[in-house]
């Protein structure tokens, strides 16, 4: 038995996104998940503050002694997860937009990437999207401004509407059939972003593909925990602790949430 929990990181909430998916496909893991809202959006900083803030949650996180690590943020795994891979002994899992799927699939050979500034300029970024674009249109926009609403509770708001609607638009009027999610606070969006677009184009995120690759690195590297008990799941944020619980279901037992000054 490996009771150790999984640690989870993001520049705020959305990484619950990715909890989510993990605590549905792996039930009786433990985590240990930390929202480093205060320093949100994670996508307009430059990549030495990225490194320096992905550095500072990953210590956080093998202290509370996690066995493996989610950077559960696009834009700190295409500035920071080599990094992390290389400096610490613990597997790391990282997100990157779900661009393959969606190119696979797609029947226009035209995809949207709604992403931060940060996943759209990395190195990674650009190599991922030159492997399985042949053939395809990548229509890339940049998601300026929701991270920050995502982080107030604004979800449904008019204001973030208004945004998408903004950043949208070019993308159908080039005649895209999938959008892909390339921020992990982005699949909070997905209702409003069902009223925007046609029901034709499939909207894809990294969360289940994520989950599947945590399961197998900790079945490979025997981390994975056997108690029959249901998994526990510590969190802690930097700000506004409401806001985090907003996007969790509070009415579980297993359940703890906590302001940590990090």
């Amino acid at each position: 038995m490996n009771d150790s929990p999984i640690g989870i990181f993001d520049s705020g909430v959305g990484g619950t996104s990715i909890w989510k998916e993990i605590k549905t496909l792996m039930p009786h893991e433990n985590t240990v998940y930390l929202a480093d809202s205060r320093y949100a959006p994670y996508g307009e900083k430059p990549e030495e503050r990225i490194l320096q803030l992905s550095i500072k949650n990953t210590e956080l996180l093998l202290s509370k002694g996690c066995k493996l690590i989610v950077v559960a943020c696009n834009t700190a795994t295409t500035n920071a997860i080599a990094h992390l891979r290389k400096y610490y002994k613990v597997p790391f899992i990282g997100i990157e937009p779900a661009i393959k799927p969606a190119a696979l699939q797609s029947q226009s050979k035209k995809i949207g990437v709604l992403a931060t500034k940060g996943t759209l300029s990395s190195s990674l970024f650009h190599s991922t999207s030159e492997n399985h674009a042949n053939g395809i249109q990548i229509l890339e926009q940049e998601g300026t401004g929701l991270v920050p609403l995502i982080e107030q509770g604004m979800v449904k708001s008019a204001k973030t509407k208004e945004l998408l609607i903004k950043y949208l638009e070019p993308m159908l009027a080039e005649g895209i059939d999938y959008l892909v999610l390339g921020c992990t606070h982005y699949p909070y969006l997905i209702p409003v972003l069902k009223e925007i677009l046609p029901e034709k184009i499939r909207i894809v995120d990294s969360g289940e593909a994520v989950a599947r690759q945590t399961k197998a690195i900790l079945e490979k590297n025997g981390l994975r925990n056997t108690a029959k008990e249901i998994g526990r799941h510590q969190f802690y944020t930097n700000a506004d602790i409401a806001i985090l619980r907003s996007f969790l279901n509070r009415e579980q037992s297993n359940i703890e949430t906590a302001f940590l000054d990090f």
